[in-house]
């Protein structure tokens, strides 16, 4: 046993050394450095395009099966080893297959945008989405105010990463330019879209009247009703911030990474939205290719 063992180790590291001297003595060239840099940024996009989703959580069971993997290639294990590498050499076709809902919606962003609208794609969106934002953000307040004087119940989700179409699909499309009667008018109580909850994106609505997933856990006071549980369960399942305003009370709330926060008045909630959606300082100097892949969520 111990003699496999030191024969094992001698063999990995002669196979170890060879394989980076085999790298050193590979020539280094201009297409090689674009080859890098093209794969960076496809990697880069896919994390984008996937964080706050549910397809990261099979992102996360394809690397625990690239691991599985691993392990039956260094103990010999022939069947498993077989199983895995006929499941690998079919990746790409399943990628496509798993992805192709998020793969749909990032060529239809390229397909639609021009050369600002490709900088949107990279996160990169410049002083006057900015600014689009930031207005979107005080007219949504304004109407939520409106709508807590008025004790009318509403439900808005701002987007963040982008979300899953498991939402977004069973909503009605608007893509309309924010103002605070658009909102009033989707919320009033005998409009067909009030039930349901708007989300926002870039700045504008995207869609109303969309189904979110309620909150399954059993620590929701009992007297928050159905808008909340959806709000929360929201914020369990994607990095949006959802604001709520109670139908009975006139509160206004935020839910935000599964927690719920409430009495926020119109100033409160026009902060804590800019804080979060456009980003603090720190967070702008933090907002390059690469610093984006590993920020941190904005603190709650």
């Amino acid at each position: 046993m111990y003699l496999d063992i030191v024969t094992f180790s001698e063999s990995f590291s002669a196979k170890f050394i060879d394989y980076f001297n085999k790298i050193a003595s590979l020539s280094f060239g201009i297409s090689d450095i674009l080859d890098i840099i093209f794969v960076a940024v496809v990697i880069f996009l896919g994390i984008r395009l996937i964080r706050g989703t549910k397809a990261l959580y099979i992102v996360k069971g394809l690397v625990a099966l690239a691991l599985m993997y691993l392990i039956a290639i260094i103990f010999n294990m022939e069947v498993t080893s077989y199983l895995f590498k006929y499941l690998f050499s079919n990746i790409f076709l399943l990628l496509v297959i798993i992805f192709q809902e998020e793969i749909r919606q990032l060529v239809a962003k390229l397909g639609r945008s021009n050369l600002g609208g490709i900088r949107s794609v990279f996160g990169g969106d410049g002083a006057n989405s900015e600014e689009v934002v930031n207005s979107a953000i005080v007219e949504i307040c304004k109407a939520v105010q409106r709508m807590s004087d008025s004790k009318t119940g509403a439900l808005i989700v701002m987007e963040k990463g982008m979300l899953s179409t498991e939402i977004t699909n069973t909503g009605t499309l608007v893509d309309a330019a924010i103002s605070h009667e658009l909102v009033g008018n989707i919320f009033y109580p005998k409009s067909p879209l009030h039930d349901g909850a708007a989300i926002v994106r870039d700045g504008r609505i995207y869609k109303a009247g969309c189904v979110l997933p309620l909150a399954a856990r059993g620590d929701i006071p009992s007297e928050l009703g159905t808008r909340h549980r959806a709000a929360i369960g929201m914020s369990e399942n994607s990095d949006a911030l959802v604001v709520v305003v109670s139908e009975e009370t006139g509160q206004i709330s935020v839910a935000l990474g599964g927690e719920l926060t409430r009495d926020y008045t119109e100033s409160d909630l026009r902060e804590k939205m800019i804080d979060y959606v456009i980003g603090t300082a720190n967070q702008k100097e933090n907002a390059g290719l690469f610093g984006k892949i590993f920020r941190k969520g904005s603190k709650k």
